[in-house]
Parts: C-alpha cells; structure tokens; sequence
C-alpha cells in the first residue's frame, strides 16, 4: 500500500503530536468507563505512596537506565517472503527506514517514543509500499503535584478482514495493509483544600484509520470500516478520606464523554454526576459503593441509497453519509446508576478493586488487580465494561499505557506488536486493535499482562478477551449491525535475551481468534512467530538476521501460511 498525500497528513500530525507533547500522569475513566481502565492504575508502582483516592499526581519512575536517551537510526535489509499455502509463491524486497527511539525518566518529566518510517520496494510483483509505525507515552508536571498534562500516540498498519478483524500486518500482507493512527493530550490538576481532594482532567483525542483495504470474501460485502472520530472527556471528583472529617470517605464527581464518528455522523453522548462513600474494615481493606445519575444517547444518520434502495459507497470505500437526513437515536439511557465493591492494598505493591453495579441498564463488572513484588516484575488485570467507538477505545488503552517502556517490534515489518515491554500496568494494547467494525459498540472483557526482566533476559505476556455488542439505529443501514455481538481472544508474548557482550536475540509471538456474530461474515483466527539474531559490528553498526512465519485461517476461503526471512544493518547514531 502506498500512503496517499492525506495519509501523509495524518502521518505528519502524529509525529508532531508524539514529538511535541508534554504530560503527566495518568488519567483515569471513572466508573469503569473505558478499555482497560481503572481507578487504581498506578496504586501498586513501587516508589509512589499513594492514599485512599488512588492517582496522587506522581508519574511512575523507572528505577534503572539513563534520564534523557535518545537514539536515532537508519536501516537497510533485504527480505524474501514465501507462501507456502495457498499455492507457492515467492517475493523479495529491500528495504530502509529511518526512527528514533527515546526515553525521559525524570521525577516531574516521563516520555517513552519509539517512531519509524519505513519504505520497501519490491522486486518483480512484489509491489512497493511505505508505512509509518510509532507509539508514544510522554508526560511532564507544568506545576509539580498539582498541574501535569499527558498524552500519547499510536501509528501502525494492519491487516483488516472482511468480517472487520484487525491483526497487525503480516509480512505477506502489505498489499492489503491499512494504516491506523490515535493521539491524545489533555491536562490533569489535583488540589487539595484542606481535608478536601479536588481531582480533575480533560482529554482530546482523535483516531483515524486510512485507506480501508480489506480482505474480501467472494460473494460477500466487507463491513463498513472505521474512518475517523474526535473524544472529548472531562472528570471532576472531590473527596475526603475516611477519617480526615468523618468515620468514612465521602466523595461526589461528574464526567462528560462525547465522541463523534465520522462514518453515518455516529455520536456517543455520556453525562454522569454520582455520590460515593469508602468504608474501611481493616487497615488494608475497605468496602466502597456509589450512586449516581446517568444519561447516555447514541444516534446516527443513514446513507445515501441509490434509486433502487441499495447504500451508496464512496470512493473510499465507505458508506456515503446522506446528510439530509435525520439524526436517530439507537441507545437511550436515562436514570439510575450505582456500584458496590471492594479495595484490598496491603502494600503499594499490591492493589486489588472488584466492583459490581448497575449501568446501561444491565449488570455491570470492572475491577483491576496490580502485583509488583519488586522492580523486575508486574502482574496486571483489568476488567471494563463502557460504551465507545473503535476511536475512543484505541485513546482509552492508550491513556492506561505506562509512561515507561520499550517498543516490542517485529523484526522482520518493523511494526510495533501487541505490548510494550515494561514493568509498570497496562502494557498492552490488546483488544482495542482485534476491530476496525464503524459502528459504535458496548464494549466488555478482560486483560492480564505480566512482565519479568531477569538481567539476562526479558520475558512478557499479554492475554485477553474482549466483546463487542454493535448498536445502530431502526430504519439505517446500520440496523444491520444492531445487537450483533462479536468476540475476540488475543495473545502477544515476547522473550528478548543477552548472549554475550556483542550480541542478543528475540522472539515474539502471537495470536488472535476472533468470532463474528455476522454468520455469513465467518470466522478468522491468526497465529505467528518470529525470531531474531542482532550482532553489534562496532559501537554503532549492528547486523541482524531474522526468520517468522505467519498462519491466517477463514471459514470460507483457504488457510495462508507464509515464511518470511531478513538480513540487514542498523547504524545507530
């Protein structure tokens, strides 16, 4: 795929948005809002002594490597891709690129940035193609403890199915890749008035998915793929602790999410205000519950239809807007909402909150668990359950990313994989990539992560499931979409490693299964591997030799497999 001249736009306002942005610590979405999210994000990082209400304003810390690291680089390498099924067939391309890999470990300034820009050109049918790639976690405190602003980035290209499965691009699949971009940036301020708590945040987000080349299965239409969205969410919570004026903790907040999808003009409307109370029964246990008020309105327009009746499409690809129309609500809930949990944090090493209650007008679950018995190790869960689009979900597992990290790419795209490799919670994307689907959707499941750095080698997992119940108004297209369900398991591990002074390895691996509720749509699982050498020349040229293989299977076409292999150089500078 070649990046088109408004693809290159949005490539460029990333990596200014990546490079230029200052922030803080992390937000949080209340009340279980959001992928991954969770209100004790940070509560067991070693080195912050948090309280009672949880985020204290302290980013986290890393404990080892330099406070300012910025490495740039060029490669070049030569790359032979097999398929090995259907049929046989093989490709070359050569390859360069250019990055940069960056790291910020201060006290009050936290940044992790890992950014590349890649160009192949292919020999005989391979065809050419360039791609951007990058994550990005950045974050400074404009007044210590009081003021900070955050935010974050995410480029990467992946492969999208005709069901609207997403996995990160193959290296078999560039003439179908799509590229997908998020930022995010926005201030926190903490206050404290006494024995009163002030904690307060907005964000802006916008995510854009560029050039929608799917998969197609013969005689089916590809479902309608995500183009663009702005998030807009702002938080307000004041507290005491328990003990401060009374037995036990009083708290009252309001939160305001908005995010407009620019495919059929969909829009997420989310106010809240709600009352909260923490009970403690130990020293390191507490139960806390909540009430409040909620109005929640999803709506949408149809699409042009031609004469006949039948959806236009445009030259994208996408359904045509008719902007004539009516905007129809398809979700409208008004009314009560309320929670009841539990808060165990023995030690700031240990955070445990599970929470059941009533939302959307159903059940609701969300909790987290976080475990760092000391510096080389962390063991993460989470559980969300909210209302989004496939935008305010990527800015959601963006924003619970830590602010220090390294970028897990494959050896042979370059592309970043599943996780990052950190010790801090929430290192991975996981889920919130497993769809590119338009329509906005009630989205429930759960994360774990775990990462280990044993000096010699570091290992890592990350392993989820996630849910996602499509909503569309009665009377449009997307009543098609209405109630149906689709399901996504997903794994991303890596094992990196020192052989001597002189040279180290790494592996990754992944897979992802994913289940349509579209019965004619089918199913689609993806399974890969890959492995490399790197050998450093001198001080600042190194080799690397890598191989991997990559497995998709469709319900309704053949199974692909191909083998891929690199050799190349690195000057890192």
């Amino acid at each position: 795929m070649t990046i088109h001249h408004h693809s290159r736009v949005a490539a460029l306002a990333a990596v200014l948005a990546l490079g230029a942005a200052y922030p803080a610590m992390a937000q949080t979405i209340p009340y279980g809002g959001g992928y991954g999210s969770s209100s004790s994000k940070d509560s067991a990082e070693s080195g912050d002594d948090q309280g009672d209400d949880g985020d204290n304003g302290k980013p986290a810390r890393s404990s080892r490597g330099k406070r300012v690291e910025v490495t740039p680089y060029i490669e070049a390498a030569q790359i032979a891709v097999a398929r090995l099924s259907p049929g046989s067939d093989t490709v070359t391309y050569s390859m360069v690129a250019a990055g940069v890999d960056a790291s910020v470990n201060g006290r009050n300034n936290q940044a992790s940035v890992s950014l590349r820009y890649e160009r192949s050109f292919g020999w005989g049918s391979a065809r050419d193609s360039d791609s951007v790639s990058g994550i990005a976690r950045v974050s400074a405190a404009v007044v210590p403890q009081t003021l900070s602003i955050e935010a974050g980035g995410l480029a990467a290209r992946s492969q999208v199915e005709a069901n609207g499965a997403s996995v990160l691009t193959p290296l078999g699949a560039r003439d179908t890749a799509t590229q997908v971009y998020s930022v995010y940036a926005g201030p926190s301020l903490h206050v404290q008035t006494g024995d009163i708590a002030i904690n307060a945040n907005y964000r802006a987000g916008y995510t854009r998915v560029d050039s929608p080349n799917v998969v197609a299965l013969p005689g089916q239409p590809a479902v309608d793929v995500f183009d663009e969205s702005v998030v807009h969410s702002a938080q307000i919570h004041a507290a005491t602790k328990a003990g401060d004026v009374l037995p036990v903790g009083l708290g009252v907040g309001a939160g305001y999410n908005r995010e407009d999808v620019s495919n059929l003009d969909q829009r997420i409307s989310d106010a809240h205000v709600r009352a909260d109370v923490s009970v403690p029964v130990s020293s390191d246990v507490a139960l806390v519950a909540g009430v409040g008020y909620e109005k929640v309105r999803v709506s949408n327009r149809d699409a042009v239809r031609d004469v006949n009746g039948v959806p236009v499409l445009g030259s994208d690809g996408r359904l045509v807007t008719d902007k004539s129309g009516p905007r129809i609500l398809s979700y409208d809930f008004e009314g009560l909402i309320w929670d009841a949990g539990v808060m165990w944090r023995p030690s700031r090493r240990t955070a445990l909150e599970a929470h059941v209650g009533k939302r959307y007008g159903s059940t609701t679950y969300y909790g987290s668990f976080a475990y760092a018995p000391n510096s080389t190790t962390s063991f993460n869960v989470s559980v969300y359950d909210g209302i989004t689009g496939f935008g305010g979900q990527i800015n959601n597992a963006l924003a619970n990313l830590p602010t220090s990290f390294q970028a897990a790419r494959n050896p042979l795209t370059g592309e970043i994989t599943g996780c990052v490799i950190a010790q801090d919670a929430g290192s991975c994307l996981g889920g919130a990539l497993g769809s590119v689907r338009s329509s906005v959707f009630r989205s429930r499941g759960v994360m774990a992560s775990f990462g280990k750095d044993l000096g010699r080698l570091q290992t890592g997992f990350g392993v989820g499931y996630d849910r996602r119940k499509f909503i569309g108004a009665p009377g449009t297209i997307l009543a098609l979409a209405n109630g149906v369900t689709d399901e996504n398991i997903w794994l991303a591990a890596y094992l990196n490693g020192r052989i001597d002074q002189n040279s180290n390895f790494a592996t990754n691996f992944y897979s992802t299964w994913y289940q349509s509720g579209d019965a004619l749509a089918g199913d689609f699982s993806a399974i890969g591997a890959t492995a490399a050498y790197n050998r450093n020349l001198t001080s600042k040229l190194s080799a690397t030799a890598a191989l991997g293989v990559d497995s998709i299977h469709r319900d309704v076409v053949d199974d692909s497999v191909t083998a891929s292999a690199l050799v190349g150089v690195r000057y890192s500078f």
